[in-house]
């Protein structure tokens, strides 16, 4: 039982490269399945991408609390959730850009991707020099925000492909501004976590 968490963190990583694979596909990134798939199949592609991302994003939770109820915390599972967290968010931010994402998002997608990838490095870099960077406060807050916000884009983005959702500009025109609006706040939690790991990594290594 205590592996459970560690399965929970790869099972992520495995829904998050569905989730991607599944929305390049319905895109018509997929070479050799650009003009094989009809609209219905496009529409099961993103249904079952956004599925696929938002079941992805509770075991981000889930796996951190039993890890902890269950005394099972290890180096493995301290290695994967990082790195399936960052894989879930980039998935999703590529998949949104393959869906044709409006230019309002373009932006701090970007800013997403280059945060993510510069943390990354500054890790990888700090850890040859001994230097640590612990997980902060209000960057477990950054990830639930991304994760709530890029929840909501993937609706907005898919949202013809659910047809229990109202199909309504009346509804879906707040909801989307709604999305951006929490998609924008997620990216500047993200640059300011960004920042302070700069930070906490330039005066580790002076010192």
């Amino acid at each position: 039982m205590k592996s459970l968490p560690n399965i929970l963190t790869s099972l992520r990583l495995v829904l998050a490269l569905f989730m991607f694979v599944a929305l390049a596909a319905a895109a018509g990134a997929v070479p050799g399945l650009a003009n094989t798939l009809t609209p219905e199949v496009q529409w099961a592609l993103q249904r079952w991408a956004v599925y696929a991302f938002v079941v992805a994003a509770v075991t981000d939770f889930f796996d951190g609390w039993l890890a902890r109820k269950m005394d099972a915390e290890s180096v493995w599972g301290a290695i994967l959730d990082p790195i399936g967290d960052k894989v879930l968010v980039c998935g999703a931010v590529l998949g949104l850009m393959a869906l044709g994402a409006q230019s309002f998002v373009l932006l701090p997608a970007g800013l997403i991707l280059f945060r993510e990838f510069t943390v990354s490095a500054l890790r990888e870099v700090g850890a040859g020099k001994g230097v640590k960077l612990p997980v902060t406060t209000l960057a477990k807050w950054k990830t639930t925000l991304q994760l709530t916000a890029l929840a909501l884009e993937l609706f907005v983005a898919a949202w013809g492909a659910f047809s229990w959702l109202p199909q309504t500009p009346g509804i879906q025109g707040p909801v989307t501004i709604g999305a951006h609006a929490l998609f924008w706040l997620a990216t500047l939690v993200t640059l300011i976590t960004g920042a302070q790991y700069w930070e906490q990594t330039r005066k580790a290594l002076r010192g």
